[in-house]
């Protein structure tokens, strides 16, 4: 049995993706899919390609793309989710391992260290590496996928990381805050090289998967007819506003310019008071509120939830369909949210559909 979707169906996403980052679509979009199917043939010998597994370059990349051939089998498609393999499979942050960083995933999920540690900020210099084998891999990858889907099976940009979060790669622990405060004109110069590196990486990575690629997504998974992207920067939690906007805010923005659509991942409570700064950006289309573990739960956040939607932001939130109407109440809006949604595989398709239905859903 092949993968479940057909170019009707894309067409769909990409009108009705289309209408949500223009403001025109008066209903939230949701994305569902369901492991419900049978594949129709045995699970393939190669592994998943995973945070886990992505260091073992042995395997055939051919070999990585049927075994998301037969997941992808799998699921049923509803709503407005559809086919797509998620490359933040080399870990969060992995432009650190483009420029040299070590990937250790030895523990099962990756994480990146520098090569010199104790290395004098006035020395470090984040440079292009051509041989590069973590870049080289992933490129591999995307065009033995753009082969074999020809289109039907959208892959999504390597999860890049936050340029703050990639400097402290090399500059671990605390050392990035000191310098902070020591070096800040080398701090800035740091940031500047690795911004061009950041979309030189994309753009190339971007050259394999087009124009076959049926768009652009990322880790976030939310959908684009155009280039897009989720910005982030965690380190920004062990920061006040003030240096937020003095070091994090100048490339966020102008990533925000280099790129058609971008969301923000506002990841965890010390992050909230950057958040009025983040909803100034002109254009910044939208937020992603992670509250993080061991805060309160995906519906007690009417106070965030009504701040995005007042800003006239989009906003992608998580959890089930009956969070989402909670959601829907607290922003005060249906339309403008993109909902990442779970439920119980063994749950009956009629029944889902009459669930979907709730939300102006027919598919």
């Amino acid at each position: 049995m092949s993968i479940c979707f057909d170019s009707e169906r894309w067409t769909a996403v990409r009108e009705n993706y289309g209408a949500w980052w223009d403001h025109r679509l008066d209903r939230p979009l949701i994305e569902l899919a369901v492991p419900n199917r049978d594949p129709g043939r045995p699970c393939p010998a190669a592994p998943l390609l995973s945070q886990a597994t992505c260091a073992d370059l042995s395997i055939p990349v051919e070999d990585l793309v049927d075994r998301f051939d037969w997941e992808l089998s799998r699921y049923t498609f509803y709503a407005d989710s559809y086919p797509i393999v998620n490359m933040h499979t080399f870990g969060p942050g992995v432009a650190a391992a483009f420029c040299g960083a070590i990937l250790d995933n030895s523990i099962g999920a990756v994480w990146f260290h520098p090569t010199h540690p104790d290395i004098p900020i006035e020395d470090l210099h984040l440079e292009y590496e051509a041989d590069n084998k973590w870049l080289n891999r992933i490129k591999e990858f995307c065009a033995a996928a753009m082969q074999r889907w020809n289109g039907n099976v959208l892959v999504s940009m390597t999860d890049l990381g936050g340029n703050l979060d990639i400097l402290q790669t090399f500059l671990p622990g605390e050392r990035l805050l000191m310098e902070l405060y020591d070096n800040p004109a080398e701090v800035k110069r740091l940031l500047s090289e690795e911004h061009e590196l950041w979309h030189r990486f994309y753009g190339e990575i971007n050259s394999i998967l087009q124009p076959v690629n049926p768009g652009y997504s990322d880790w976030s998974t939310i959908y684009s007819a155009t280039p897009s992207y989720i910005l982030q920067c965690d380190f920004s939690y062990m920061i006040g506003p003030a240096m937020f906007e003095e070091f994090a805010l100048p490339e966020i923005a102008a990533t925000t310019k280099r790129l058609d659509h971008t969301i923000y991942h506002l990841d965890g409570v010390g992050q909230l008071p950057h958040l009025d700064m983040l909803l100034a950006l002109p254009e910044l289309d939208g937020v992603q509120w992670v509250f993080g573990d061991g805060s309160p739960g995906a519906t007690e956040w009417p106070e965030v939830r009504r701040r995005i939607a007042d800003s006239g932001k989009l906003a992608q939130t998580y959890g089930s369909l009956e969070d989402l109407e909670a959601i829907i109440k607290q922003a005060g809006r249906a339309g403008g949210i993109h909902h990442r949604a779970g439920i119980d595989g063994a749950t009956p398709d009629d029944e889902i559909r009459r669930r979907l239905a709730k939300f102006g859903v027919h598919s």
